[in-house]
């Protein structure tokens, strides 16, 4: 790596943490020069190619500074938006942080819904590829977990500089950056804390056709194989997106894969949700038979399914939009060579009353017993 690059990645990192905002003054030559122990020429190339690239503007006689980035006077201003829905879920507040980002920035947001069909998604980028005024598209994958026929669309997309953000998840044929929750990571914290609490056989049920749950299962995997417990294929379930809109009784084959098991790891609070129905309505208690946990820390979650809160990893929603935008905005302004536009949030596990301690509990027990 050349030298002057470590300076561009701490700039970048800066104003990623927000410790260094548009209109900001960069530090000087000399404070760069002690930090990173480089000659003056090194950091001044550094600063060139920066400011080269659209993220700094030097003021002669004050100084260097973060760029604005806003949307200049006759420039392409129409960053096209579409998620696979919009309903009281994740969705408005991820909306919200998208929107407000853009128009701060003098860009208008045009808003679709794919109701996570290709085919919908295919209108959606045939309409784009027959406009002139986009920079940007911030699209949510279709079933990014199987083969998708619109591939060539957003390559000529990209070979029209419109630039392309991928949320929540990410088609593994395109490389085209991505905001999202890190869903391995949080999925891998959610089942460890299952673990902690003292569950040795725990299952899941997660969303086959998304590639959130792909790596959600990932996380499942290496939580238990990490822990050293036990893991039974026996205990993992799938289901696609008809399954979650025909309702609970399209998870009633999963409560049979689940015998035996302590606890589940759900894919998200709306299946949890459900699981939870199933489970009471057969006489399962929650969370004294089995422990619930799902994710996304929705409405559903905090007000509870027949009077149980439901323990979840919190999905960073308006705070994802803003990034999705932010990256969006430094993506028309800055080349590639620099900046890496993927973000992915870690969380920590939210615990409520559908997990229970079944490690106190049996010392209680045991002590009890004595």
């Amino acid at each position: 790596m050349a030298k002057y690059q470590s300076i561009i990645d701490w700039i970048n990192n800066e104003i990623d943490k927000g410790n260094l905002q548009p209109g900001d003054k960069i530090p000087s030559e000399n404070e760069l020069c002690g930090r990173f122990n480089l000659s003056r020429q090194t950091v001044r190339h550094a600063i060139a190619r920066m400011s080269e690239d659209g993220l700094l503007e030097s003021r002669r006689g004050s100084g260097t500074y973060v760029a604005d980035q806003r949307a200049g006077e006759g420039e392409k201003n129409v960053i096209a938006v579409a998620t696979t829905y919009v309903d009281d879920y994740i969705f408005p507040s991820m909306i919200k942080g998208i929107e407000r980002t853009l128009s701060s920035k003098g860009y208008f947001m045009q808003l679709s819904f794919t109701d996570n069909t290709v085919g919908k998604e295919r209108q959606i980028l045939l309409d784009l590829l027959a406009r002139n005024d986009v920079a940007g598209l911030i699209m949510e994958p279709v079933k990014s977990a199987l083969p998708n026929p619109n591939m060539d669309l957003y390559q000529k997309l990209s070979e029209r500089n419109v630039k392309v953000l991928f949320i929540n998840s990410f088609y593994p044929e395109l490389d085209l950056p991505h905001v999202s929750l890190n869903d391995s990571e949080c999925a891998q914290r959610a089942v460890r804390a299952l673990i902690e609490l003292g569950h040795r056989n725990i299952g899941c049920v997660l969303k086959l056709d998304d590639g959130q749950g792909k790596e959600r299962y990932r996380g499942y995997l290496k939580a238990m194989i990490q822990s050293g417990v036990n893991f039974s294929y026996d205990h993992v379930n799938w289901i696609d997106t008809i399954d979650i809109k025909n309702g609970k009784r399209a998870l009633i084959k999963a409560l049979d894969r689940l015998t035996g098991c302590t606890a589940v790891f759900c894919y998200n609070d709306m299946v949890a949700g459900m699981i939870i129905e199933l489970l009471t309505d057969c006489g399962v208690r929650v969370p004294e038979d089995m422990s619930v946990i799902g994710m996304d820390d929705s409405d559903m979650a905090r007000m509870g399914v027949r009077g149980v809160s439901i323990s979840s990893i919190p999905h960073p929603k308006e705070r994802l939009g803003e990034k999705a935008a932010q990256n969006m905005i430094r993506m028309i302004h800055e080349g590639k060579l620099y900046y890496n536009a993927t973000h992915e949030f870690d969380e920590d596990v939210i615990l409520r009353a559908s997990v229970s301690d079944v490690a106190k509990a049996k010392s209680v027990t045991e002590q009890t017993a004595q």
